[in-house]
């Protein structure tokens, strides 16, 4: 990942503004002696908002910028002036945003269409001026509201990849180099496991300039849903896809058993994932002939629409793609589509910079509140108006 700026899941601390405090001010004119209150209400703080955004593509923008804070509403002031509400902050996230709270796990929302709105915090509601408190048994009231406080939490942020085709497989079952023979991607190919580190998407071309998106897995093992390998950071990824495309290769032992090891260890991770379109395709099958196909398709898994590649050779690659498509165009595809995000387990997540955060200051704005006392009739200013503070000496 060293050498990448993808970046996939980040911690935030976040916090809205708190609400202004409502004014306790008396009006003061040169022959109104006792004009009564007429302190305005304060602001309301700042809210924060997440928002879509389809021109990022990960959350690298966060991960240098994890103070996240609105500003805080302005108190309220004389002649029933109201406080200016604080400034929102909004929040720019690639489409496929998953958000969790950083201490339980437990799922908050999540932002999936380009300029989709999601709050976040709520800003504090700001306080009541005592212009609000005068009754005719109650013609001087000497109080007013304190503003709401502002909301604070830690998140965790996740992207997880909108594609249309997720490639799943075992390592070296030949994902990468589907991806970079049907789109113009450039993952990293190499005879070695886990060459992928990090999703690599492209746009694969149909026929009357049509296309879908197809996304490229690291690769599963067995125990992916419990840890091992580089399974639980990138299993996500798959919630998204519309479609598997289970990559398993021609010379494997049995493929229908490494095909249910794959699928136990989606069901695993998440339950909803034995609902997702599947297709099977038997990859490096450039030195098989048509009559040993026939004789590897009475073993594979039944009900599961299926092919034989090669993208070395540029095999079945046609037939691949219209495969794809129609399963992508069923009346009934998308009824099955949508994921319910489970709470997530944040001691299995590591971050690199937890030991030396800082917690950012709040800011010192509080104010005592006046109560007004009996004032002298003298004290006016020139233009007929007194003091906003009684107790300013002169």
């Amino acid at each position: 990942m060293a050498e990448s700026n993808f970046v996939d899941y980040v911690k935030i601390y976040c916090r809205s503004g708190k609400g202004g405090r409502g004014s306790s001010h008396f009006r003061r004119a040169k022959y109104i002696p006792k004009g009564g209150p007429d302190g305005g209400n304060g602001g309301r703080g700042g809210h924060i908002y997440l928002r879509g955004n389809r021109n990022y593509w990960t959350l690298l923008h966060l991960k240098y910028d994890r103070h996240i804070m609105a500003t805080n509403g302005e108190s309220g002031g004389a002649k029933r002036s109201f406080g200016k509400d604080g400034q929102d902050k909004i929040i720019e996230v690639p489409c496929g945003t998953v958000v969790y709270d950083a201490e339980t796990g437990e799922f908050i929302c999540d932002v999936t269409e380009d300029g989709q709105k999601v709050m976040l915090l709520k800003g504090g509601k700001g306080g009541l001026g005592n212009w609000n408190f005068r009754t005719a048994t109650n013609q001087a009231p000497r109080y007013a509201q304190p503003g709401e406080p502002a909301q604070e939490r830690f998140v965790i942020l996740q992207l997880k990849l909108l594609a249309d085709v997720g490639l799943v497989g075992f390592p070296n079952a030949g994902k990468s180099t589907l991806l970079s023979v049907l789109s113009a991607a450039k993952p990293k190919i190499a005879n070695y496991p886990f060459t992928t580190l990090e999703p690599n998407l492209g746009i694969v071309s149909y026929r009357d300039n049509r296309s879908f998106i197809m996304a490229d897995i690291p690769g599963i093992i067995e125990g992916a849903s419990e840890g091992k390998g580089l399974g639980l950071r990138f299993l996500r990824h798959i919630e998204r896809n519309s479609l598997l495309l289970f990559m398993i290769p021609a010379d494997s032992d049995d493929i229908r058993k490494e095909y249910e090891i794959l699928h136990n260890e989606l069901v695993k991770y998440n339950p909803d994932l034995v609902n997702k379109s599947r297709v099977l395709a038997i990859t490096k099958c450039d030195m098989l002939d048509e009559e040993l196909m026939k004789e590897m398709e009475k073993e594979l898994p039944e009900g599961i629409p299926h092919v034989f590649i090669s993208s070395v050779a540029q095999f079945g690659l046609t037939e691949l793609k219209d495969i794809l498509w129609n399963e992508l165009n069923k009346e009934t595809f998308h009824e099955a589509e949508k994921i319910v995000h489970k709470n997530i387990d944040v001691s299995t997540l590591q971050f690199d910079d937890d030991d030396d955060f800082v917690y950012p200051e709040e800011e010192d704005d509080e104010e005592d509140y006046v109560e007004y006392e009996d004032w002298d009739d003298e004290e006016y200013d020139e233009e007929g108006e007194a003091d906003d503070d009684p107790s300013t000496e002169k």
